[in-house]
């Protein structure tokens, strides 16, 4: 018993830190209406598993083998129960369908979800998010500023193999693909902070991309902005090195920066347009122009 015992409080203490980073504390509009997604469909779930939970262990004692069980020879049907067996989980399915094609029409990432969102565009590389605000001048490493109670509007790609990018208390994940655009819609209600990371395997790094998205006051985003402009800039001859397999750590050696996330002036404010352009040239790049292939050279074509 004490070792059933330490094992469930361990396993608590596990799965603690998941369970505070996902919908169980959403930030915003779009976490919420999954999280409430999730607990109505369980809960309507458990009226075909409990009675499974909780019926198996009584027909087995009940029918058990021995002097002390029923034994019923004779029993070929009952009609009642045979109308609850397989009507209870159709009527479970129908409910579970129409939720979740109205939870799919409602919760679609692409959709806006108010006027004046703020713009970013997400950069996947191995392994390491790259964020660009281009109407602000600024991009980011490491962190993810957005303004508290704004729309964001997210345009995501990558300049490397398939990833896919989740920040768990604000919204579901979405994939990016070299050469193709996808978007994401969120908002976060008050200040806070989340964390982000690469839920598609790319290899040694994976588990260093991750990110810290910070939904900041008015008064602090215009600040965090602010800083970034004064920052090292970020051009198409410097992200060619930063395109290069490594971490975050690897990138603040590139821009001369010790610790925390990197904050860069947007020298080019249609790199992610000349990233994407890049894969639609009616032929497939070369080892040498791919960043994440080990024959990459960090060099800027004319």
């Amino acid at each position: 018993m004490k070792q059933m015992r330490f094992s469930v409080v361990a396993l608590l203490l596990i799965a603690a830190p998941a369970l505070a980073e996902g919908l169980l504390t959403p930030m915003g509009p779009i976490a919420a209406d999954q999280q409430v997604h999730m607990i109505r469909v369980t809960a309507i779930t458990m009226i075909a598993v409990l009675p499974v939970l909780i019926g198996v262990p009584l027909i087995l004692w009940r029918y058990r083998r021995g002097k002390q069980g029923t034994y019923r020879p004779h029993f070929e049907l009952s009609v009642p129960l045979e109308i609850v067996m397989w009507g209870i989980p159709t009527l479970i399915i129908v409910i579970l369908s129409y939720w979740l094609w109205h939870s799919t029409s409602r919760l679609d990432p692409y959709r806006p979800l108010g006027p004046d969102p703020v713009e970013v565009q997400v950069i996947g590389l191995d392994w390491k998010w790259l964020f660009l605000y281009p109407k602000e001048g600024v991009a980011s490493i490491g962190a993810m500023p957005i303004p508290a109670g704004r729309p964001v509007q997210m345009r995501l790609t990558t300049d490397t193999v398939m990833q896919s990018f989740m920040v768990p208390k604000l919204a579901g994940q979405i994939y990016t693909m070299p050469g193709m655009i996808t978007n994401l819609n969120f908002q976060a209600d008050h200040p806070g902070t989340a964390n982000g990371f690469n839920t598609q395997y790319n290899g040694a790094g994976f588990a260093d991309q991750h990110f810290t998205l910070e939904a900041l006051s008015p008064e602090d985003w215009q600040a965090w902005m602010t800083a970034a402009r004064n920052g090292p800039a970020l051009d198409q001859q410097s992200y060619a090195e930063l395109a290069k397999r490594g971490t975050l750590d690897d990138a603040r050696k590139i821009f001369g920066v010790s610790d925390g996330p990197l904050r860069l002036r947007l020298a080019d404010d249609q790199l992610f347009q000349h990233i994407v352009h890049r894969y639609h040239q009616g032929k497939a790049l070369p080892d040498t122009e791919q960043p994440g292939a080990p024959a990459y050279r960090a060099e800027v074509k004319p």
